[in-house]
C-alpha cells in the first residue's frame, strides 16, 4: 500500500509511506484466532467423549502452534518504509529496523529490474543502489516508480530517462 502526503505550504517535502497490505487488524487476528482454537477444540472435546483420550491434549498444542504461526505472520507486516523528498534529498528509512538511507534529490536514478520472477525497484546514484519496496506487489512497485519519477521531475524540472 502506498499513502502519498503532499507537500504542505511551509514544508516543502512529500511523504511516502509503503506498507504490504494487511487483511486484518490487531483485533481481527485475536477473533479468528479464538475462532480457530474454540473449533479444534469443540472438534477435541467430541474426540475425547468418543474416547480418544489424546485428542485434547494434542488439540491444545495445535491451537497454540498456529496461534503462534499466524501472530509471526502478523507481525511481519508491521515492517514499512519512509521516503520523504524534498528539493535537496530523497531519504528512505526503513521501520521498525531504523536504518536510512539519503540520496541527493538531482543525482537519484529510479530502476525498475526485472528479476526472479518479478520487478525490483531501486534508487541509484553515486555508485549505490537501495531496493525499496519489496514487500509490495508488481503493480505497486511499477505505480511508485511513476510517482517517483513525476516528484522528482517536479523537483528538478527536467525530463527523466
Amino acid at each position: 500500500m502506498i499513502v502519498l502526503r503532499p507537500a504542505v505550504t511551509g514544508l516543502p517535502c512529500v511523504t511516502l509511506w509503503l506498507r504490504p497490505n494487511r487483511a486484518l487488524s490487531r483485533r481481527g487476528l485475536r477473533r479468528l484466532i479464538v475462532v480457530l482454537a474454540a473449533l479444534v477444540l469443540t472438534t477435541a472435546g467430541l474426540g475425547a467423549w468418543q474416547g480418544n483420550v489424546f485428542a485434547p491434549l494434542f488439540a491444545l498444542v495445535e491451537a497454540s502452534a498456529v496461534a503462534l504461526a499466524l501472530s509471526v505472520a502478523w507481525r511481519a507486516g508491521d515492517r514499512s518504509e519512509r521516503i520523504v523528498l524534498d528539493a535537496t534529498s530523497l531519504e528512505v528509512q526503513s521501520l521498525p529496523a531504523k536504518r536510512s538511507a539519503r540520496f541527493q534529490t538531482y543525482w537519484v536514478r529510479v530502476l525498475l529490474k526485472p528479476g526472479g520472477g518479478h520487478h525490483h525497484l531501486l534508487l541509484s546514484s553515486h555508485g549505490r543502489e537501495l531496493e525499496i519496496g519489496a514487500f509490495l506487489t508488481d503493480e505497486e512497485r511499477v505505480e511508485l516508480s511513476r510517482k517517483l519519477k513525476v516528484l522528482l521531475d517536479r523537483l528538478n524540472d527536467q525530463p527523466r530517462r
